[in-house]
């Protein structure tokens, strides 16, 4: 993307449609009088009263205890430098969005206008009582330790510098896998830090704790090698300084186990690289360029290990596998404060996660066949849905045992349920399903292309790796609109009625006139059709000029499947392809089926349909828990609808056992599980958290999936065709731009998996 269009973009980003990334929703009703009454004047008064007794209620009746501070006064903001406080909120507010969307923390981001060591402290320490946490971020150097020593001691709630503990806890646990694969001992390897800041000294520091030998250690900071009689010393470059007789970076990699590197770009060469030892450990994690390339550091040693902060190579040291999930552990028990030993707990947590067997919906969203604990896999991947249960409970097991937990946890299975109910409301799932795209991007064909919101759709998709697009429409538009929107990439554009198209429209319209000829269609009609530009993409999809499609934006979505259903042929066992719509709904994932397509689907067609609907859930890393609803309950109506149902499930039971699902239930017993135990135990749902819901009709489905969006304002993807050969979708007619991009992301998965068939 240009400079222009790409800063343009994350600048309506930011503004729309309303400004920054986070907000404030309530918790309790407020719909009636009663309600207001009860959250303020009068009767706010009671909690008040319960908190001035013992101060530790505020916890039982007020947001205290999910709710973190990020606090930056804007001295050391990312790359950027000191650009004070308010130039450093749109980073405060993202942490914020971070911590919310991977561990279901509430912050507020405070930006304080205080430099002096003082007055910062003292702006925390007042501020301090609102919150059960405190995360403070893109403080610079020296005055980051002296402010975090500060607060820690004077404050009784955890408090956390992410920039110097994030990135050691997350290359601690690297390491220690790293030197496992390696055979190599902590307390014997020499490592070489290059770097001396915050995060440079809080890793060595952390390096120390888990049996590294100061001895062994050399720090590097800009000049060279940090010597014990180098000039000016700060307290913390003190602490490393060495007196051995290096002085340059080259020096001190000789004969070197472990390069740690926080510095700057490209400052490490392959002849570095070739005077360290046997299985030489390599973390290059300065951002975005790392202190040597991955490839040429893979290519100059083929027995490396190696890390950055990147995410398009392995291994990536990344601070949202440990801020969100050290913090949610510490809040969950209550601590006083983030200790050495929950910091260990969560290195050991995370170390010991990448030894264990990956999830399939992180192997597909990684596009890996299947990640296993080695040199290209030694940590967690961000999308991995084991972090929020394993980490949390270790760092809390850990406050306990250290004596700084107030509110000890007794039932720990418990516990990690709450942990992944918490979860339930996010949109992994997206992410998860974007990064499967990107992993192998597929030729999407957007027979809409002049439309703006669709153009849009498709600039995104080609910015973010997921496809590689080909635009349908007429160019002299599209050529307009792309030079509006900055989307200036050399991609295909193809307006199927004019004469540079004539030779191809020909030879599609052959093609299909010979397979639909017995079927009324003459050349003539042929010819006719190919103009239209659903009938062109659709050629383009079955002639492999492209591996999917996307249509439907201007026109009733009727009128553009009748092309596909004649053009594309079924899966094998297939006699009616049916559509699925994905809801990302505050419960957790949701699919819905038949959302578009078949009217009123007999018995047999439904089991069909739950069939189909069944291998796309998996196709998203899910195992499939389906509801076969009706508006009555295992045999409590026998009319016409009903019957067909349980009869569509009898087949399923019969037939395919080992498939979880059952009906005819209604919604509400489908998705409360108290309900269905105190009703229905004999149902195969009892104990399952249910996740696939099949309608007994199209006017059922079509209407709570648009229900769902619009009242609940609940992400819907789809409606996703499923049942054929091709990756060919249908989106609502005007649907916005980031609906387009989510069933593009659609299409190509679904075109990479056909592709394995």
């Amino acid at each position: 993307m240009h400079k222009d269009s790409k800063r343009r973009e994350a600048l309506l980003y930011h503004a729309k449609p309303q400004p920054g990334k986070i907000a404030i929703v309530p918790t309790k009703a407020y719909n009636s009088q009663r309600d207001l009454s009860l959250a303020y004047s009068p009767g706010v008064a009671e909690p008040c009263l319960e908190i001035e007794k013992d101060k530790n209620n505020v916890y039982k009746y007020t947001a205290k205890g999910n709710l973190v501070a990020v606090i930056s006064n804007g001295t050391a903001v990312l790359g950027l430098g000191d650009i004070g406080p308010e130039a450093s909120k749109p980073v405060m507010e993202g942490k914020g969005l971070l911590f919310k969307i991977f561990a279901d923390i509430d912050v507020f981001d405070i930006e304080v206008d205080a430099t002096d060591i003082d007055k910062f402290v003292e702006t925390v320490k007042a501020i301090a009582p609102t919150f059960g946490g405190i995360n403070l971020e893109d403080i610079k150097a020296p005055e980051a330790f002296e402010i975090e020593r500060r607060l820690k001691e004077e404050l009784d709630i955890p408090v956390m510098h992410d920039d110097q503990h994030g990135t050691a806890i997350i290359s601690a646990a690297g390491l220690l896998n790293a030197l496992e694969l390696a055979g190599k001992d902590i307390r014997e390897v020499k490592i070489v830090v290059n770097g001396a800041g915050a995060a440079a000294i809080s890793c060595t520091r952390l390096y120390l704790s888990l049996g590294a030998d100061p001895k062994n250690i050399v720090m590097c900071d800009s000049k060279g090698v940090i010597r014990k009689d180098s000039p000016n010393l700060t307290e913390q470059k003190a602490e490393f300084a060495t007196d051995k007789d290096f002085h340059t970076l080259e020096q001190a990699m000789k004969g070197s186990d472990v390069f740690i590197g926080l510095s700057k770009g490209n400052v490490v060469t392959p002849e570095m690289l070739l005077t360290m030892n046997e299985n030489p450990i390599v973390f290059a994690m300065a951002n975005p360029t790392p202190e040597i390339d991955y490839q040429l550091a893979i290519n100059t040693r083929k027995d490396i290990i190696m890390a950055t902060g990147r995410s398009d190579f392995p291994n990536q040291v990344n601070n949202v596998l440990g801020f969100p999930f050290i913090f949610r552990g510490a809040l969950d028990v209550k601590a006083t404060k983030i200790n050495e030993e929950m910091k260990l707990a969560a290195v050991y947590a995370l170390a010991q996660l990448a030894k264990e067997s990956v999830p399939e919906q992180v192997n597909i969203a990684y596009g890996e066949r299947k990640l296993v604990f080695g040199r290209d896999y030694i940590l967690p991947k961000p999308f991995d849905p084991r972090l929020i249960s394993e980490v949390p409970p270790a760092v809390a097991k850990a406050a306990m045992e250290s004596g700084v937990a107030t509110d000890p946890i007794t039932d720990w299975d418990k516990y990690k349920e709450s942990l992944q109910e918490r979860m339930g409301n996010d949109n992994k799932l997206v992410r998860l399903l974007m990064n499967r795209a990107k992993t192998n991007p597929k030729k999407v064909v957007y027979t809409d292309a002049d439309q703006l919101n669709v153009l849009k759709a498709a600039q995104i998709a080609f910015d973010e790796g997921i496809a590689q697009p080909i635009l349908l429409g007429n160019k002299e538009i599209i050529l307009e609109l792309k030079q509006e929107i900055g989307f200036d990439a050399e991609v295909t554009i193809i307006d199927p009625k004019t004469k540079e198209e004539a030779q191809r429209r020909d030879e599609f319209a052959l093609k299909y006139w010979q397979n639909r000829q017995r079927r009324g269609v003459t050349l003539l009609d042929a010819q006719k059709l190919m103009r239209d530009r659903i009938y062109f993409a659709s050629m383009l999809v079955l002639e492999g000029e492209a591996d999917a499609m996307l249509s439907g934006y201007s026109k009733s979505y009727a009128s553009s499947l009748k092309p596909v259903l004649e053009l594309f042929p079924r899966m094998q066992g297939v006699d009616k392809v049916a559509a699925t719509n994905l809801m990302l709904t505050k419960r957790g994932t949701i699919f819905l089926s038949d959302t578009s397509i078949n009217p009123n689907p007999t018995a047999d067609e439904l089991a069909k349909i739950a069939l189909m609907t069944h291998k796309t859930v998996k196709m998203f890393g899910m195992q499939p828990v389906m509801a076969m609803i009706s508006y009555a309950n295992y045999g409590s109506a026998k009319q016409e609808s009903p019957r067909k149902v349980a009869n569509a499930v009898k087949y399923l039971h019969q037939n395919f056992p080992d498939i979880v699902v059952d009906g005819e239930i209604q919604v509400d017993f489908a998705l409360n599980q108290e309900l269905l135990k105190e009703k229905f135990p004999f149902s195969k749902l009892v104990n399952k958290k249910v996740n696939t819901l099949i309608f007994p009709n199209l006017d059922t489905a079509n209407v709570t999936y648009k229900m769902l969006k619009e009242l609940n304002g609940v992400t819907s993807i789809g409606p996703m065709i499923m049942g054929l050969n091709h990756a060919v979708h249908v989106v609502q007619m005007g649907a916005t731009v980031e609906e387009i991009v989510n069933m593009t992301a659609v299409a190509v998965v679904n075109a990479q998996d056909l592709n394995k068939l």
